[in-house]
């Protein structure tokens, strides 16, 4: 029998990669986890101008910061970049997905019916809940008014969080928002945690770890049964070896340079993201043709899930969207009663920068008049915010599915292939047309002014943190890249297990489709290596 150097590879470490990492790691498997991006902590994570906030594709041994804004022709797609993937820079919302979304297009072994259980097994796992009805901030207030004045009352409602709550925090408490109101604790898996004080700061890292990351639970549980987690590697391609398994070949990102490594699996467990894997797939095949066997459905089928911002603008009311969690609530129009399209609201929020930047100087300042200078520089940024009276309309919806990913030459370097997007707006103008209408509607009925982006008015182009697709499930490879399972068409011991393997827009949030898919097909994986 062939020898490798583990058992598994898990490449990403985002919400399919840390299921797997930690289910195969639990079954006593020998794990590595590959993930692209730096292991970040409170106290590293971004907050000056000069701080590392973003990922560079074509330079990531230079720029490998906290999140990956790709830019395409008519689509920008965000991802986060970093040990817990995806969990560090999204909104915490945990969300199930309607039974509808599940109608059509799938496999039929995946519906709601078959995920419940893996569902109630990642809400356990990120001990979510809700935001307390005592700590409601003013965007979940205007939500709740905005949608009793429209006639959707029975439709407005919390959203289950990844975030730990203190029961006894309130607005009301002297500088409210200050770290020191955060009561620690150590969480069900051995690690600390402190509890939420509304700061804001969900997306770009919260400092008190009320925020439940996938490096606190999932990737903790792997690392306490021996898995190892490399940051900081990159994964170029795949290559099976002729006795079985597999030679993944990486790039290792240190002191501004890359080094070319392999390492050697049994399976690997693809878990980059609907981009990330898709892209690895493609120049697996295409590029390196390693994988000449690949489905040619690969790329095809890519949604950017109804996802729109719609800004409004209040001269009578403060909104203060840098107050709270960055999403609390939602208005359920899933149910296509709105111009025929399925629609679901949220409230968003943006973090103060200007307040952060202060409190960052004021830790490593002593007490004396410099400090009390600073403090009261804090206070005049968080009162006189620019921004507080701007209420981020946010949304997702079930748009068309019709992107196409695919590698292209660079027009000033032809030799190069770089990763593309074939997306078309036309069949998803519905949709964000909809979503628009219904942000404006809510503006209006609470005094506030919707200000549709120009980007989209004029270019028609749109910015997706959700995208999903690629590496779509299907029945045979004629109309799928992986079974229902995950596992690649044509090719033993290599799943996908991620947002690119979903084979339509959900329009909701889709970490906890992703998770509890990962969290279905991990167990029957196991099940098999125990027989």
């Amino acid at each position: 029998m062939a020898q490798f150097e583990f058992d598994a590879v898990v490449i990403g470490s985002g919400f399919g990669g840390a299921v797997s990492a930690c289910r195969l790691s639990e079954q006593g498997q020998k794990v590595l986890v590959l993930e692209r991006g730096r292991r970040w902590t409170p106290q590293t994570y971004p907050r000056d101008a000069n701080d590392a906030w973003l990922w560079n594709q074509d330079k990531p041994h230079q720029c490998n910061g906290w999140a990956d804004l790709r830019t395409f022709s008519d689509m920008w797609v965000a991802a986060g970049a970093g040990v817990g993937g995806g969990s560090l820079i999204y909104a915490n919302v945990s969300v199930e997905a309607k039974p509808e979304a599940f109608a059509r297009g799938w496999p039929a072994a995946i519906s709601y019916e078959a995920l419940k259980p893996y569902y109630d097994r990642v809400g356990q796992m990120l001990s979510v809940s809700e935001l307390p009805a005592t700590q409601f901030n003013a965007r979940t207030r205007l939500m709740k008014e905005g949608a009793e004045k429209c006639g959707w009352g029975d439709r407005f409602r919390t959203v289950p969080l990844a975030v730990s709550f203190d029961p006894d925090w309130n607005e009301n408490l002297p500088d409210a928002r200050h770290d020191h109101h955060s009561k620690r604790f150590t969480n069900p898996h051995g690690r600390e945690q402190g509890t939420c004080v509304q700061c804001g700061n969900c997306d770009i890292g919260c400092q008190v770890s009320a925020k439940n990351t996938l490096d606190l639970n999932y990737l903790a549980v792997a690392e306490d049964h021996g898995a190892e987690i490399r940051p900081l590697h990159l994964v170029e391609y795949l290559q099976p070896l002729p006795d079985g398994g597999w030679r993944i070949h990486y790039d290792v990102l240190a002191n501004g340079k890359r080094k070319r490594g392999t390492v050697s699996a049994q399976r690997v467990i693809l878990a980059a993201g609907s981009i990330g894997s898709t892209e690895l797939l493609l120049r697996s095949r295409d590029q390196y043709r390693t994988l000449p066997g690949l489905s040619a459905c690969l790329g095809k089928g890519w949604a950017f899930n109804g996802d729109f911002v719609t800004p409004a603008f209040y001269t009578k009311r403060t909104i203060a969207p840098s107050h709270g969690v960055t999403i609390s609530s939602a208005i359920d129009l899933l149910d296509r009663s709105f111009q025929g399209e399925a629609l679901f609201i949220e409230d968003g929020g943006v973090p103060n920068l200007a307040t952060d930047f202060v409190r960052r100087r004021l830790k490593h300042l002593p007490h004396g008049k410099l400090r009390r200078l600073w403090q009261q520089i804090g206070q005049v940024s968080e009162t006189a915010d620019p921004l507080a009276g701007m209420m981020p309309w946010f949304g997702q919806a079930i748009d068309a599915a019709d992107g196409r990913l695919y590698l292209g030459r660079r027009w000033y370097a032809p030799w190069q292939r770089q990763l593309k997007i074939d997306w078309r707006f036309q069949r998803s103008e519905s949709a964000v047309e909809a979503m628009i209408a219904v942000h404006k509607q809510l503006s209006a009925a609470t005094g506030g002014e919707a200000v549709v982006p120009a980007t989209w008015t004029k270019l028609r182009n749109l910015i997706t943190p959700h995208p999903l697709g690629g590496c779509n499930m299907g029945l045979t490879a004629a109309n799928g890249v992986t079974n229902a399972n995950g596992e690649v068409f044509g090719y033993q011991n290599l799943y996908v297990m991620d947002g690119a393997v979903i084979p339509r827009a959900i329009g909701l949030n889709p970490s906890r489709t992703i998770a509890a898919l990962a969290e279905r097909n991990c167990e029957i994986l196991c099940q098999q290596l125990r027989t």
